[in-house]
This record gives C-alpha cells, sequence and structure tokens, in this order.
C-alpha cells in the first residue's frame, strides 16, 4: 500500500490545492493532506479552520485523510508510513524552492520520494496570500477557491 503525503499551510486552500489533491488521490492508496500547524508567516485562519476547510473541500475524495502536523515534514511522513510527498509547482521559483526542500528531504530521510505535479494553467497565477489581498480589496474569489472558502474569507476578512 503506497501512502502519499500532501503539506502545506493552505491559509487558505484554493481550487489549485484542491486539483493537486485530485490528482494525486487516484495514484495512491491513501493520500494525506497535512496541515502545518506552524509556518513562518502571517496565517489568516487557525490551524483547525484550516483543516475543517480542507476536509470540506475533498469531501467527495474517499481514500484522503485531512490532518496537521508540525515539526520536520519528512518526520510526519515517517509517522504517517508515508512513502512519497507530493507537491504542486505553479513557476520556475515554485521549482527552485521545492528541490531545495527535496534535497535537505532526501538527505534527513533518503528514502522518501517526492512526486512534484504541475499545476494546471487556469490555476497557475493563484497563491494564498495574493488571493487573501483581492478579497481584502472586496476582489471576486468565487472562481479560485472553493464556495465555502469563499464565504470563509469574505467573514473573516470583513468583519
Amino acid at each position: 500500500m503506497v501512502i502519499a503525503l500532501y503539506p502545506g499551510s493552505f491559509d487558505p486552500v484554493t481550487k489549485g490545492h484542491v486539483d493537486i489533491a485530485e490528482r494525486a488521490a487516484p495514484l495512491f492508496e491513501q493520500l494525506i493532506v497535512a496541515v502545518y500547524d506552524a509556518p513562518p508567516k502571517h496565517l489568516l485562519f487557525t490551524t483547525e479552520e484550516r483543516v475543517e476547510l480542507m476536509r470540506k473541500a475533498l469531501v467527495h475524495l474517499p481514500n484522503v485523510r485531512v490532518t496537521f502536523f508540525s515539526g520536520l515534514t519528512v518526520e510526519f511522513a515517517k509517522e504517517v508510513k508515508a512513502d512519497v510527498i507530493v507537491r504542486g509547482l505553479r513557476m520556475s521559483s515554485d521549482f527552485e524552492r521545492e528541490f531545495e526542500m527535496a534535497l535537505m528531504n532526501k538527505k534527513l530521510a533518503p528514502n522518501m520520494e517526492l512526486i512534484c505535479f504541475m499545476t494546471n494553467l487556469e490555476y497557475e497565477f493563484i497563491s494564498s496570500s495574493l488571493l487573501k489581498e483581492v478579497c481584502r480589496l472586496g476582489g471576486c474569489i468565487d472562481d479560485l477557491v472553493p464556495e465555502h472558502v469563499a464565504a470563509a474569507l469574505r467573514d473573516k476578512l470583513h468583519r
């Protein structure tokens, strides 16, 4: 049984994140989507909120489990017996960062494999930080995030 781990901060989950999960899920017995508890950036949503937003976004995928983690990704991957780490790539800057992380992860966990999915063109420009800024300024984000995420964003940013 091959288990894959798809980690990220997911603040908030976008349709690009959902697309990666939908494409990865059929390739593995189980896909664990892991929300990073303490990324080194300012978060809009709590860990619990991000987990719940992701669960709702992926409820249609029966072999996907959503949870949270802290610490090193490779250590969590070992804990959940994942063989593969899944990541999405939008542009060349993503590749450079992912390549650095992959080399470090390979050093820390030589048997862990990385599989990168190229983002579909329609989601290539989406970033969570840009999305939050557009929503904060009143722009339309409805086609960029699941419906429940758009509602949560508007509620959080326009209180």
